[in-house]
């Protein structure tokens, strides 16, 4: 029975070499980074100041369409990416391959808005030359009282180009929308005969639904090989609207860029990033 017990104290491993450092995760919320706050605090402020330009549309600015509520849906999303940023447990029951597809997707559009923005970017300088024969007028909304302040934006730098040029014809190009109580075709050459434009200077085109369109049966008034033709639209339409208009044919052809409003330049600007997206893919850039 000794011997037994000697062999068995034997085999047995000093009490130093057993020692080993347990450490226990407390239980309760993870610690959250530094990192982790500052992104949930910037996401959170981003979200506040989208939906307070939401609201700052809806009820003081005045808008032609709904498209405004998108900032109200960006405000969302950043609102739920700032929680998930300082509730990093609720972050870790999400997939991982969902997590890094999602932010692979984020960066993705966060650089080709980007690029394209800055496409945009580079109409808002453009300045015809003078003795076109022919100025075209992108139609826009048709108020009950008259044209909408990118509309009259836009006739104006047309009627100071008139003016300047006398032998310079122009089409005024616009159909009646379901909310407007005439064709902005025709609400466009009233602006411009009551300006002092002569009549028989203003060719009317009064069909089209989009920029598109307007470019398109703008063309039957004209000759698009042979007219020095200019385009006159809001800073943020121009370069959508020249680009259009090269792949249609128009040879010869301007930008004249007339000015927008201010306050709601972020959301004619995100707008025209979803035209520009659009008009891509249906083949019209």
């Amino acid at each position: 029975m000794k011997l037994r017990k000697r062999r068995k104290e034997t085999n047995l491993i000093p009490f130093e070499q057993t020692r080993k450092i347990i450490r226990l995760d407390r239980r309760g919320r993870k610690r959250i980074s530094g990192v982790r706050i500052a992104a949930g605090a910037l996401t959170g402020i981003l979200a506040a100041l989208c939906m307070l330009y939401c609201l700052s549309i809806l009820f003081f600015m005045g808008y032609g369409t709904l498209f405004f509520l998108i900032w109200g849906v960006i405000a969302l999303g950043l609102t739920g990416m700032s929680y998930l940023f300082l509730c990093p447990e609720k972050a870790e029951r999400i997939p991982k391959w969902i997590r890094r597809g999602f932010l692979t997707v984020a960066l993705l559009g966060m650089l080709l808005f980007v690029c394209v923005e800055g496409l945009i970017f580079s109409g808002f300088g453009q300045r015809a030359k003078p003795g076109a024969d022919v100025v075209i007028v992108l139609g826009a909304q048709w108020k009950n009282g008259g044209p909408s302040y990118v509309l009259a934006k836009r006739l104006d730098a047309a009627l100071a180009y008139l003016k300047d040029n006398p032998d310079t014809k122009v089409v005024v190009s616009g159909g009646q929308g379901s909310d407007e109580p005439i064709s902005e075709a025709e609400g466009m050459a009233g602006y411009l005969q009551a300006a002092g434009i002569e009549p028989e200077r203003i060719l009317q085109e009064g069909a089209s639904t989009d920029t598109n369109e307007n470019l398109e049966f703008s063309a039957n008034l004209l000759d698009r090989t042979q007219d020095r033709v200019v385009i006159v639209t809001n800073n943020f339409h121009v370069y959508r609207a020249m680009k259009i208009a090269q792949k249609k044919g128009y040879v010869h052809v301007e930008g004249l860029a007339a000015d927008s409003y201010p306050t709601m330049l972020p959301n004619n600007l995100l707008r025209e990033f979803f035209g520009m997206a659009k008009d891509f893919c249906a083949g019209n850039l």
